[in-house]
């Protein structure tokens, strides 16, 4: 419709300026239904809990609960069920949360709605608004549907939440060219954006799915989320695992019968061997470390929605960043200023009144800019409002930046107005350009004049330099122009401001007295984050709805490089993909562009973290494998769809997630190693045991216990382990880097050194003739006394345990105590040995056992040190 004259508008719709008929709006209403956004059926709470058993880990727990039921194994049957419901349990609390994105999406819809119909004025519902209806629309209207303006009066709508745009947006009735972008066009009103001034007809294009922000939503339902890295290694994982205990299984059964074994008896070997090969653990332990990681997130900022997203965050290697509200604070600052024949700068940012005024690098006294400060704060229709932790503005944005400027000047603006009252005003218009107030001023009436400084120039023909009138030659005026021009290249929205003792025709020959540029700049703290996640491999894209001068300036001021594109010129490009790693600046981008980015960097491999703050953002934000949200500015629906949430709407916090991020991968893969060495340990000292024809050197029991207490409690608390050093200086890690990179000396040569010694112990207890019940208590304290000196080893896999600090982890201290003490229970205490068929042991057999050990720890440790001086960390 924006295409269109008002006139082809009317008939198209065949509506007109009186309205509908209340029989034809009953007819419309039939055809095209309710103005309401559709809902997909709400995700209920019993599947989250049935999505936390979708894993083939859990699944091969489930397998083997069944088995032990059936086998009658009741002790082992309770103890996987327990991790299994545990497991469960952890997950969906922390991830109970149904989303919300289409019923916040209906929260934006304004209830009430002002139209005519039958030529009469009438408030309604806003979901029995059609097609065709004519809406009325003053200043503080939600506006309920889509609508082409065709009269307005200084019509000013903020369209932020929708468009990026941070500016209100002034609105005409004027037919715009085909495939103007949507932020450009200026005479249409959107569904869930926000009259900021006057007042206008429009009349309805579109209602409900068929609006922009309908089209929003759509694109939420269709957006498919796509599994994380973890889920992805875990799901591969699980697989891996299925395969090898079922090949384990059949080896050792098969070969047990052929060596003359009786079929039950290896049957029930067998499946203790897929017992020993399964980490129990390893789904609760996982759980337990992201769940940790949310409570350590939420101490810097930072809201984890989904638990696999904490270990995302330390793949993510570059991050789709929108710019308003999200670098800036969408607030705009007075950053410069022309008077008395020089030019000023004024630091701060957003609304807080701390700043101060520089020149030549050197804090001045502003008293010299008093005139100039308190025509920007009496001509002036906004207000400032204290909130908790900011403050509110009512009214233009760029009035509320007059307002703060003079109060770094240290006015007190109430105290200002009250002193100087408004008498009359002259309300601003787009044919003069410009806002006129007239104010007493000690008794005396002044008019107080700010505007376009083309139009305010033009009607000067005086100026004031340091408090001497002067006249204002043409010379003058064209190095003010030029100076206007120079601050509008550097994306800085210029007023000029004047006054005039003549208030008969207060905009007629005034005095000139300044210029005062402004900017919603960039939040202080982002030009070092950005750099941090230079330093630490992740590239920044800045993606925004704004005009491309200001996008490139922001940019430049914050260190994000590449070239900068609009949303139409983007359209363009048939392969993105080819061409996204020199873009650095998306902008006048559309929800539709920001997916085609997300897209062409997943087709390049990249791990993206997208952020937003509004409506527009939520279809990027789900689709993307990190969704970031702001807190406090961030609109309901983009809350909804993303799966972090900054409390305190900083970057930095984007940065700090990502370190934490890579610290709880850091502390998963420790526990993979610890697990991993230990189950590959047990299989082949049981395998091997049974191919050589020696006896089952383990029951099932024990290797339950060793699964669950040896090596469940010291994973735990390595999942909780400080973060090593030095996360933010390695590049992120490659999506396709398995678990295994770089534990080779954990999978391999560990479990080859625990495999000899325990086995060989074994061996020859059996060679000797020693009961079987003692010869299993030493293979069973040796595989426990294994793990529990390499819990210590695992608490680095890159760095000796002394560079990380041998006993700093108190929790795992506490782990192997308990753990040990815990051994020595059932080896010991007569009720518990009679249960876990162990045998005491002498004090000597319990020294040569601790000694020998050892062994694995030794090696591990030596071969860090070797390899951290090598590669020179």
């Amino acid at each position: 419709m924006y295409q269109k004259e008002t006139k082809d508008v009317f008939q198209k719709l065949e509506s007109s300026p009186k309205g509908l008929t209340k029989h034809e709006a009953e007819k419309r209403l039939h055809h095209y239904g309710l103005n309401e956004l559709k809902e997909e059926a709400p995700i209920k709470p019993w599947r989250i809990l049935l999505e936390q058993f979708y894993s083939p880990l859990v699944w091969i727990l489930l397998a083997a609960l069944i088995v032990s039921i059936l086998l009658g194994e009741t002790i082992d049957a309770i103890i996987i069920g327990v991790i299994i419901i545990l497991n469960a349990i952890l997950g969906f609390v922390q991830e109970y949360k149904a989303e919300k994105a289409i019923d916040a999406l209906k929260k934006m819809v304004s209830l009430k709605a002002k139209v005519i119909r039958d030529d009469q004025e009438i408030i309604i519902d806003s979901k029995h608004l059609v097609p065709g209806d004519i809406l009325i629309l003053e200043t503080g209207d939600k506006i309920p549907a889509d609508a082409r303006l065709f009269e307005i009066h200084v019509f000013q709508t903020q369209e932020a939440p929708l468009t990026g745009e941070s500016l209100p947006v002034k609105k005409n009735i004027d037919a715009l060219e085909k495939e103007t972008p949507l932020a450009d066009r200026k005479n249409m009103v959107y569904s869930g954006t926000i009259v900021t001034n006057g007042t206008a007809k429009a009349i309805i294009a579109t209602t409900a799915m068929n609006t922009e922000i309908g089209k929003i939503a759509n694109l939420i339902q269709t957006t498919i989320s796509e599994l994380t890295p973890l889920q992805k290694k875990l799901k591969s994982l699980g697989k891996l695992l299925t395969i090898g205990v079922v090949l384990i299984a059949v080896i050792v059964f098969l070969a047990g019968i052929l060596t003359g074994n009786p079929a039950s008896a290896m049957f029930l070997t067998a499946i203790a061997l897929a017992v020993a090969a399964i980490p129990e653990g390893l789904p609760a332990v996982v759980t337990i470390s992201l769940a940790v990681g949310v409570q350590r997130m939420v101490k810097r900022n930072v809201l984890i929605r989904k638990l696999p997203s904490v270990e995302t965050l330390g793949s993510v290697d570059v991050i789709c960043t929108d710019k308003t509200g999200t670098l800036t604070h969408n607030q705009m600052t007075v950053t410069r200023i022309w008077a008395n024949d020089q030019i000023y700068n004024l630091t701060g940012s957003g609304y807080n009144k701390n700043g101060v005024f520089t020149t030549d690098n050197k804090i001045i006294d502003p008293s010299s800019l008093e005139t100039l400060l308190k025509i920007g704060a009496l001509c002036n229709d906004a207000k400032l409002q204290e909130k908790q932790k900011d403050r509110e503005v009512i009214g233009d944005p760029t009035e509320a930046a007059l307002l703060v400027s003079a109060e770094k000047a240290h006015f007190e603006i109430k105290k200002l107005q009250k002193q100087s009252p408004r008498l009359d005003e002259i309300p601003f218009s787009s044919e003069r350009r410009m806002m006129a107030t007239i104010n007493n001023v000690n008794g005396k009436k002044v008019a107080h004049v700010k505007g376009a400084p083309e139009a305010i120039i033009s009607k000067c023909n005086r100026i004031i330099i340091n408090g001497r009138l002067q006249m204002f030659t043409r010379s003058k005026k064209k190095e003010l122009l030029k100076q206007n021009e120079d601050f509008a290249k550097q994306a800085l929205r210029v007023l000029a401001l004047a006054y005039n003792d003549k208030t008969e025709k207060p905009e007629e020959d005034m005095v000139f007295v300044g210029l005062q540029a402004m900017i919603d700049p960039p939040r202080e703290e982002v030009k070092e984050s950005i750099k941090r996640c230079h330093d630490a491999g992740i590239r920044v894209i800045m993606v925004t709805g704004d005009q491309i001068p200001t996008a490139q300036a922001i940019a430049q001021e914050i260190g994000i490089t590449g070239r900068a594109i609009t949303g139409q010129q983007l359209d363009k490009i048939k392969n993105l993909h080819k061409e996204i790693k020199d873009i650095g600046v998306f902008a006048r981008v559309s929800p539709e562009h920001k997916l085609k980015i997300v897209e062409a960097l997943r087709k390049r491999k990249h791990i993206i973290a997208m952020t937003g703050d509004g409506v527009n953002d939520a279809p990027a934000l789900k689709k993307a494998d990190i969704g970031v949200s702001m807190g406090i500015t961030g609109t309901d629906v983009a809350k909804e769809a993303a799966d972090m949430i900054l409390t305190d709407d900083n970057f930095t916090s984007i940065v700090n997630a990502i370190e934490e991020g890579r610290g709880v991968y850091d502390n998963i893969k420790k526990f993979f190693a610890f697990l991993f060495s230990g189950n590959i340990g047990e299989v082949g000292i049981v395998a091997l045991a049974i191919l050589v024809g020696l006896p089952l050197p383990l029951t099932a029991l024990l290797i339950l216990f060793i699964n669950l207490v040896t090596d469940g409690l010291p994973a735990v608390a390595l999942g909780v382990d400080p973060f090593e050093p030095g996360a933010m200086s390695r590049p992120p890690r490659s999506v396709k880097e398995s678990f295994y990179a770089g534990l080779s000396p954990f999978l391999l040569w560990y479990p080859i050194i625990m495999i000899s010694v325990a086995l060989g112990f074994f061996a020859w207890m059996n060679y000797t003739g020693q009961e079987l019940a003692r010869s299993q208590t030493t293979v069973f304290l040796f595989i426990v006394m294994f793990e529990l000196y390499q819990a210590f080893a695992a608490r680095s896999v890159r760095y000796p345990s002394l560079k990380v600090g041998l006993f700093k982890n108190k929790f795992l201290l506490g782990a192997v105590l308990i753990s040990l003490l815990l051994t020595l229970g059932i080896i010991y205490i007569p009720q518990l040995n009679s249960i876990f068929g162990t045998t005491p042991l002498g004090a000597m057999e319990f020294l040569t056992i601790t000694l020998f050990s050892s062994s694995g720890f030794i090696y591990l440790e030596l071969h860090k040190y070797f390899k951290s001086r090598k590669d020179g960390i």
